[in-house]
């Protein structure tokens, strides 16, 4: 079955269907990540976009449940320049995703870096260019969106029921690795929505802000959250939650051109003078500052990557050191994060 990708600004992309039929609306973005496709697809990070792997094969070592990040897929759509299965594309088609293999995804993934992402529809099937265009047009930008709520938890549920330290994550989109790295380090894990309240989370020994979807300068009831638990609590903010302790902070946030995604982006540790090779999924930053705070920098654009505040007790990264999928650079940080929190409550 044939079909394409139209985006916004009337660049269309033949390719061929490997996955469910119908059309997908979203942002249109890229992953320069060479493995980890399953895990990509279902990060909450990826709600409302549709995403272009720049890896010239994907689906070649086929699926598994265990490394899905969510409970189901978050990306509308996926576009590729070779999708190899069946174990893949059945699972796109399992789950109702629009796959298109065959495209020009050098060329997509070009002309996004020049033009930045862009709001598109991936169609699996007969449909009119003119037609889909017009409604593109339609749809609303990623620019000012809170989607936190469209994947977060609606209850608070355990994650891990012992360990050295209680944790409680506020689930803006959590993936699941960033909690299998919470208690591997020996964190007894609680998950809360994104709405979660002072009251719910001031009693626990520290407290994760995660990742998720979405511009995170609407959120202002879980920022105003953030606030209050400052100096209260010790917190650490991944991703999402990077970008919220910043704007708790008095920090601004902007929309990136084309954002970044994949496991290949380095970072530089300005105390240690260390760069760290790191997994990213982001379409929003921090405003560049010289502050005291900002402890990690991007290498590629000198985007903000790192805060700290200890008068806080607060801390934050913008990219992803439970790395699921990308390197193990970043590791040790979710570790030393808990080992920190239980000193404190033991001390």
């Amino acid at each position: 079955m044939k079909g394409f990708l139209a985006l916004e600004d009337g660049t269309v992309f033949a390719g061929e269907s490997v996955g469910a039929e119908g059309f997908a609306f979203g942002e249109a973005v890229f992953t320069t990540a060479m493995t980890g496709y399953q895990e990509i697809v279902t990060d909450p990070s990826f709600a409302e976009q549709i995403v272009t792997f720049t890896a010239p094969m994907v689906g070649n070592y086929g699926v598994e449940q265990a490394r899905s990040e969510s409970a189901a897929p978050h990306a509308r759509a996926v576009v590729m320049r070779e999708a190899r299965g069946p174990a893949w594309t059945d699972w796109l088609v399992e789950h109702g995703l629009v796959g298109l293999s065959g495209a020009d995804t050098r060329t997509l993934t070009l002309h996004l870096r020049d033009r930045g992402a862009m709001r598109a529809i991936a169609v699996a099937g007969d449909a009119s260019v003119e037609e889909a265009l017009r409604v593109v047009a339609e749809q609303p930008p990623m620019a000012g969106r809170p989607l936190v709520a469209e994947v977060s938890t609606d209850a608070p549920y355990v994650a891990s029921d012992s360990g050295r330290a209680r944790i409680a994550v506020v689930d803006y989109g959590c993936k699941r690795s960033i909690l299998q790295r919470l208690a591997a380090a020996g964190a007894a894990v609680t998950v809360f929505p994104h709405a979660a309240t002072l009251r719910e989370l001031h009693t626990f020994d520290g407290i994760l802000l995660s990742n998720g979807p979405g511009d995170p300068e609407p959120l202002h009831d879980e920022v105003e959250t953030i606030r209050a638990l400052l100096g209260r609590v010790p917190m650490l903010g991944i991703c999402l939650g990077h970008q919220l302790l910043a704007l708790a902070t008095g920090h601004e946030t902007y929309k990136l051109p084309f954002g970044h995604r994949g496991a290949n982006h380095p970072v530089l540790d300005k105390r240690s003078d260390r760069v760290l090779v790191t997994s990213q999924n982001h379409g929003f930053a921090v405003k560049a500052s010289a502050a005291k705070e900002v402890t990690h920098v991007s290498l590629y654009d000198g985007t903000v990557e790192g805060l700290d505040f200890p008068w806080l007790r607060a801390r934050s990264v913008q990219f992803h050191p439970e790395a699921g999928p990308g390197p193990h650079d970043a590791w040790p940080l979710l570790e030393e994060w808990v080992g920190g929190v239980a000193y404190a409550k033991a001390a």
